[in-house]
């Protein structure tokens, strides 16, 4: 008698999943109260109602939860800039635009996911292995596809930049950026990334400053040297 074969995941399949959700979930609020120094998988454990072996089980140490958590904040921070663009004007500066709000709503809403992707890594944790570095790219990929429609023809590429950003293009195996456009993304990207450091650090709130016209006048600027 023929039998149906069994698809999708079991139960005991099911259930993994499930805690291995549960405790991203709770590593989260570790690092939302604390940052990346107050995740702890023992403290985990017993929020969970677990022993620190049994959480061993789907958590073979610190560094493979936090490798976890970085991957799925790469997604979700690419993503969300992917649904921007993607509903942003035809217009590129402000397409553009939208992306960099994007980009900052999303470190404003996830300010210790933020942090636990761009703050200097834990002592002893590869911050820069081929896992991460493979899941920052898609949220680049967005932006260089963005700023790559408002680029002119013959844009320039910040004196010596130009050959290393080629190869860094080939080594992310990104098809149909000029090398100049990357070098100058990259660049916006570090303005942006200083603005929302300081922002989600209360620095503005300190000065009584909104920093709304610095993200705008960022787009302008970057918009200018293409």
């Amino acid at each position: 008698m023929a039998t149906e074969s069994r698809t999708g995941p079991g139960p005991r399949d099911r259930f993994r999943a499930q805690v291995r959700e549960e405790v991203k979930a709770a590593a989260l609020r570790q690092l939302a109260d604390g940052g990346p120094e107050a995740l702890s998988l023992n403290a985990i454990a017993k929020q969970l109602g677990m022993t620190g072996p049994a959480l061993y089980r789907y958590f073979a140490n610190r560094d493979s939860l936090l490798t976890e958590l970085v991957i799925d904040a790469y997604a979700d921070l690419a993503a969300t800039l992917a649904r921007a663009a993607g509903a942003a004007a035809s217009d590129a500066t402000a397409r553009l635009a939208v992306v960099v709000r994007a980009y900052r709503d999303w470190a404003r809403s996830e300010p210790h996911r933020y942090r636990l992707l761009f703050r200097a890594p834990l002592p002893g944790y590869d911050a820069q292995s081929t896992r991460l570095v493979e899941a920052s790219q898609p949220a680049m990929n967005v932006v260089l596809n963005v700023t790559s429609a408002l680029a002119a023809p013959g844009t320039a590429a910040p004196e010596g930049s130009e050959g290393q950003f080629g190869e860094w293009l080939k080594l992310r195996e990104v098809e149909d950026v000029p090398a100049a456009v990357a070098a100058r993304t990259t660049m916006l990207w570090a303005h942006l990334h200083g603005l929302v450091s300081l922002e989600i650090e209360q620095n503005f709130a300190s000065m009584g400053v909104d920093p709304t016209p610095l993200y705008e006048e960022e787009v302008r600027d970057f918009t200018r040297s293409l």
